[in-house]
């Protein structure tokens, strides 16, 4: 194979890979410039310019639907791959994969059948293109983009925009500039009204691009030539006029073998006496042949742009990779030790948000500092230790005896309702800490990218850390709990040794007998009451918050998935195999992009050995 062959064999290929991978053809790929970098042929003529028989000349074989009207009505991608001389030709669709095609009547009636499965058997377009490959040793290497063609006025059937649809979709092909365009023109026709040389203007001014081929030949009037426009007279070119013989009706009709037309082909323009002497310049073959050398110095002055393409494709898939993860290993050694790595990443970042090095463990700050002391302030100390309320109490607690000196024992019950209070600001506490605690593990599993792969184990991490969290928090519930009944346990007696004492006035032993059970007396039991729960209120307010730290937010830190390990290191092969069971979508975008790795490392690798080759 020549170095040219090469090159735009290499072309094909990654083509074709392209449009197996889903590179072509639209959506949100971010690897599609790949195709729009690469060169291609578009087949733009009227329609009944003879498109349809150019392109089986140049494949040398009949597949294509015919009949009157508009018969290409989705854009046909034709990848002609050359193949080694006595191998079988077959064709293949990229709809079909893994279907080999040998009958070629049989391809027709696919892109028939391929083509109503969008448009409906009416004679609607589609942009939708039909991806077809034909492998032959009677090719040459090229990608040609067979388009409906162009008309002037809608037919009974079609929509009024018709017109407009159709150039629409030619020109969104031919606009490219790695397009090149095969301009087909019927020799029969008047070229300054030629559909395909006035968009090919329009597009291609300077003519670089455009290649004009003139068909039908021998059915020009007798006494007249096309020799003005193949010598370029009439319409001049960057590139030659190439002159084409189709086959006639008669030869269709009775299944002349293109490999026989060709050669008719051949004696037509060596006999002609007006095209003699262009004869080795005329023709199917030549214009396969043409267009093969045309693209080969395409694509030699594009690989530097070709090759950085595929290199920044290369960078963006491996990243990807390395975002989704490679492929887990089988065994049961590599299965664990991936599920502890995994573990440790989430345990990590976890611990970041607890740390202050991700948002969210301030949170836990708050409880303490707003809503732990808002808490405390809203208790119903004032209902509780009202004057009514306390000599209630105090003369409950004295019985039928009444206190002699100081009411201690009505003390002790108002100071114990009082601190029974505690308990529910303190409970609130661990809840809001443990709510804080498990929205952590929530946003670590989600931020641990890792994990992302595998649900199974994501979920299964989330109910070992929930039920870590769980038991934390019933320990320091128990905790700040114990707290609050220690101070209701053992009072403080210094604060009331300070306390002025109820003494008599001197003079007046006798008076209103310290007026004992006056309203004076019991404010200031209420009073003192309201100053020891104010001190046991500050205390609890330092303490509760070192309790749930101690029993909740530490013990997250140290030990959360402890109890997770030790099972998980009792699981067998299988087990272990569940937990790392992957999203098949996600499965399937590795497998993807790992395909498309393989492509372009093999693609650039393959630039670099023939691309300047000699």
């Amino acid at each position: 194979m020549t170095t040219m062959e090469s090159l735009i064999g290499l072309v094909n290929r990654i083509q074709r890979a392209c449009t197996v991978l889903g590179d072509y053809g639209g959506g949100d790929n971010s690897f599609s410039s790949l195709w729009e970098a690469l060169p291609s042929v578009a087949v733009v003529g009227g329609q009944s310019s003879g498109k349809s028989s150019v392109l089986e000349s140049i494949v040398g074989r009949d597949f294509l639907p015919r009949g009157s009207g508009i018969v290409t009505r989705r854009p046909l991608v034709l990848q002609l791959h050359k193949t080694e001389q006595g191998a079988q030709e077959y064709a293949e669709f990229l709809h079909l994969p893994r279907r080999r095609f040998t009958d070629f009547a049989v391809v027709r009636k696919e892109i028939q059948d391929e083509t109503d499965r969008i448009t409906g058997k009416t004679k609607q377009i589609s942009p939708v293109p039909i991806h077809l490959s034909i492998y032959s040793p009677n090719v040459v290497n090229l990608t040609l983009i067979d388009l409906p063609g162009l008309t002037k006025v809608a037919v009974e059937g079609q929509p009024e925009s018709i017109v407009e649809d159709i150039e629409s979709m030619v020109r969104s092909y031919v606009e490219k500039p790695n397009c090149i365009i095969l301009a087909i023109s019927p020799a029969n026709q008047d070229i300054a009204t030629s559909d395909a040389i006035k968009i090919a203007k329009e597009v291609d001014p300077s003519g670089e691009r455009t290649f004009g081929v003139l068909t039908k030949l021998d059915l020009m009037d007798k006494g007249t030539n096309a020799l003005d426009v193949l010598e370029g007279r009439s319409y001049r070119l960057q590139h030659p006029w190439v002159g084409i013989v189709n086959r006639s009706q008669a030869d269709i009709n009775k299944n002349v073998d293109m490999i026989v037309a060709r050669r008719k082909e051949r004696e037509y323009f060596a006999t002609s006496p007006d095209y003699g002497h262009l004869a080795n310049k005329m023709g199917s073959e030549y214009l396969a042949k043409l267009l093969s050398k045309h693209l080969e110095s395409v694509i030699r002055a594009r690989i530097p742009s070709i090759t950085s393409l595929i290199n920044k494709s290369i960078d963006e898939l491996e990243s990807e990779m390395d975002h989704l993860g490679r492929p887990i290993a089988v065994d049961a050694g590599a299965q664990l030790y991936t599920i502890l790595e995994l573990c440790r990443a989430f345990d990590k970042i976890f611990k970041e948000h607890l740390d202050g090095g991700r948002p969210g463990g301030d949170r836990i700050y708050g409880v303490f500092d707003n809503q732990l002391p808002a808490a405390l302030k809203k208790l119903p100390f004032d209902r509780h230790l009202s004057l009514q309320n306390v000599k209630r109490i105090v003369s409950e607690a004295d019985g039928y005896q009444p206190h002699l000196i100081a009411p201690e024992q009505g003390y002790r019950r108002l100071i114990e309702g009082a601190l029974n209070y505690f308990r529910g600001p303190s409970e609130a506490s661990v809840d809001a800490v443990h709510f804080v605690l498990k929205e952590l593990v929530r946003k670590s599993i989600g931020e641990t990218q890792e994990l992302k792969r595998f649900p199974t184990l994501q979920a299964e991490i989330a109910a070992a850390a929930n039920e870590a969290l769980e038991k934390f928090r019933e320990e320091s519930k128990k905790t700040v709990l114990r707290l609050v009944d220690m101070e209701s346990s053992y009072l403080t007696v210094d604060f009331f040794r300070r306390l002025p004492q109820e003494v008599e006035k001197a003079g007046n032993p006798t008076g209103p007998a310290t007026d004992r059970y006056a309203e004076g007396h019991f404010r200031r039991i209420g009073s003192n009451v309201s100053s020891y729960v104010g001190m046991v209120s500050d205390t609890l307010r330092n303490t509760i918050p070192k309790a749930v730290v101690y029993c909740q937010v530490r013990e997250a830190k140290q030990s959360l998935l402890n109890h997770f390990y030790t099972q998980i290191g009792k699981k067998e092969g299988k087990q272990l195999g569940q937990l790392l069971d992957e999203d098949p979508a996600l499965m399937e975008r590795r497998q993807q992009c790992a395909k498309r790795l393989e492509l372009y490392k093999a693609a650039r690798d393959e630039i670099d050995s023939v691309s300047w080759a000699r």
